[in-house]
């Protein structure tokens, strides 16, 4: 049920005068640049708002000569440019006194089972699209929503007095043509552009709006800058960085293993518990102290000695673009660098100076954590034995046990450290496995394109030796030949590294692609909806957006009709 509002008189739904917007739009990481730049010319030079539309562009002009933007993203520098300037006064205002406005398009014409009134549409959560999902979320924070049109349902409801600031989805020319008002009206807002428009097949980012959504001033990490700590953490795993931490080289073995440590890898779990401690720790300017750079890199010591471990059972040979370490020192070398890596991790969390009761339960999770991974391969090497097809369930669930506990132990120790209690453990556990099976099924997605030529190349497979969620969700939707065939798989009588071409006829033919890419964004939502539970407005803040980082190859959402990004020229 939407909040109770008027029954105000509103123009009916104008269809946008562009069928398209001009141009591309920027990637993700451009948006994440382009906004990087605003921030810094924010900061400097400190706009009032509200701003005339004339200043605005006069800002925006001075952006684009100092960072050489494309002229064609001029529209998108403006409207970052106004979020930023408007975001503290609109962090301030209670969520009960906002506006979500979210367009019509948005739906899916054809299936959407909603209902028109002379205030806008009436969803009916028939899943069709995802109008619901920010619906359900934008009301329990307390705001009020509506899915209408244009710049009549905002202003209707600011002169009610319900409306002190609004947070307005459109394309862009809508928005240019309702800044004028909101200028005028001096009310805070932001913006949350359609990446393609046309009044069918939009397309959104949706962590944008996931993050537009929660903005508030208890959320004392909102302007913390991610890239910055990044760099930080990821400056303690060069070789003159684990030089600090880890014991002095006593021969070869440790050579490798420092090596092995400083060698490429996404480091978010390292990242992960340096989060959790910022969040929660009062000072959020102060140094970082030693101990959390011990944990750190305890974290990264765990992961890295399970990925030795792991090459050396599935016979991988290739880890970074480089050999596996077993495939240059041989299995008995490998075996032990491990092991030496998972004693320096539970070594460095000892020496911590926290308090001891802080300390035992870093350790207890630690060495849980390492208990449930092996648990987890066990059951993949079991199978590996005697290989068959396996259910979409039984994939999860090694996902579940393998993948969930590393980013769960990170998480759990940089809180620790805080001082979290135990209800903020819960929430981060179930974060932790959303996220864990969200980020093994982009793996499987990552894998399988950079197999096909058209991926990352981060991927660590792409065949299938291990369960994998693609092939699981295509046998469970195949019959006949297709089925026989992907079962052959399975039981390894056939391999797609081999024969590409042919399984992605079969997974084209399954649907398996789309149905995986949504059953990953259905567990990055559960990933992001455990962190209602939390009380902390900054952990809860400062993890959302992490969550977006971690997946920034995957955040456009097309909420009608799953448009293809190369159907509009990209």
């Amino acid at each position: 049920m939407r909040k109770p509002i008027p029954a105000i008189p509103i123009s009916p739904p104008q269809r946008a005068s562009r069928p398209a917007q001009e141009g591309i739009p920027p990637t993700k990481a451009q948006r994440d640049s382009l906004l990087s730049a605003v921030r810094q010319y924010v900061r400097a030079v400190a706009p009032t708002p509200p701003l005339a539309m004339n200043e605005l562009r006069g800002h925006c002009d001075r952006i684009v000569e100092s960072t050489g933007a494309a002229e064609q993203w001029r529209d998108w520098l403006a409207v970052l440019l106004s979020n930023e300037v408007w975001r503290d006064q609109f962090a301030g205002i209670p969520f009960d006194r906002r506006l979500l406005l979210m367009p019509q398009c948005m739906r899916d014409a054809d299936a959407c089972r909603g209902e028109i009134d002379n205030v806008g549409l009436l969803c009916k959560a028939c899943g069709a699209c995802n109008i619901r999902d920010f619906q359900a979320e934008a009301e329990r924070l307390g705001y009020i929503v509506l899915i209408a049109e244009g710049s009549p349902a905002v202003m209707s409801l600011l002169e009610t007095g319900q409306v002190e600031a609004v947070i307005g989805v459109s394309c862009l020319s809508v928005l240019e043509r309702v800044f004028p008002y909101m200028q005028a009206a001096a009310v805070p807002g932001l913006a949350v552009p359609l990446l393609y428009d046309g009044c069918r097949d939009t397309a959104i980012d949706i962590d944008w709006l996931w993050e537009a959504l929660h903005v508030t001033s208890d959320d004392v990490t909102g302007r913390l800058d991610l890239d910055a700590l990044r760099k930080q953490v990821d400056g303690w795993f060069t070789p003159a960085g684990l030089a600090e931490t880890l014991v002095a080289a006593e021969g070869r073995t440790c050579e490798s293993a420092r090596d092995w440590v400083a060698r490429n890898g996404k480091r978010w779990r390292p990242f992960l518990a340096v989060c959790a401690f910022q969040a929660l720790c009062d000072d959020l300017g102060a140094p970082l102290p030693d101990d959390l750079r011990k944990l750190a890199v305890a974290v990264e010591c765990f992961h890295k000695a399970s990925l030795i471990h792991d090459d050396i059972e599935d016979a991988d040979e290739i880890r970074y673009d480089r050999q596996s370490l077993h495939a240059e020192h041989g299995v008995p070398v490998a075996l032990n660098v491990g092991d030496l890596l998972l004693g320096e991790g539970y070594r460095l969390i000892a020496e911590c100076r926290c308090a001891s009761g802080r300390k035992v339960e870093m350790l207890r999770a630690a060495a849980e954590g390492q208990r449930t991974l092996c648990l987890g391969q066990g059951a993949e090497l079991c199978w590996a034995r005697e290989p068959s097809p396996l259910s979409v369930a039984e994939v999860l669930d090694i996902f579940r046990r393998k993948t969930a506990p590393a980013f769960d132990v990170a998480l759990h120790i940089g809180a620790t450290l805080a001082g979290a209690g135990e209800n903020v453990h819960e929430v981060l556990s179930r974060y932790s496995e959303a996220l864990g099976i969200a980020y093994q099924i982009h793996d499987d997605l990552d894998d399988f394109h950079a197999a096909n030529g058209n991926g990352s190349g981060q991927g660590g497979d792409a065949h299938v030796d291990r369960p994998n969620i693609l092939l699981a969700i295509a046998t469970e939707n195949a019959k006949g030949d297709d089925r026989r065939r992907l079962e052959d798989v399975w039981r390894r009588r056939a391999t797609f590294r081999q024969q590409t071409e042919e399984m992605a006829r079969l997974f084209e033919r399954t649907d398996a692609l789309r149905r995986t890419s949504k059953l990953m964004e259905s567990y990055k939502q559960l990933a992001a909806g455990s962190l209602s539970r939390l009380d902390n407005p900054s952990l809860k803040g400062l993890l959302r957006r992490v969550l977006t980082r971690i997946f920034n190859d995957t955040q456009t959402l097309f909420c009608c009709d799953d448009k293809k990004l190369e159907d509009n020229g990209e």
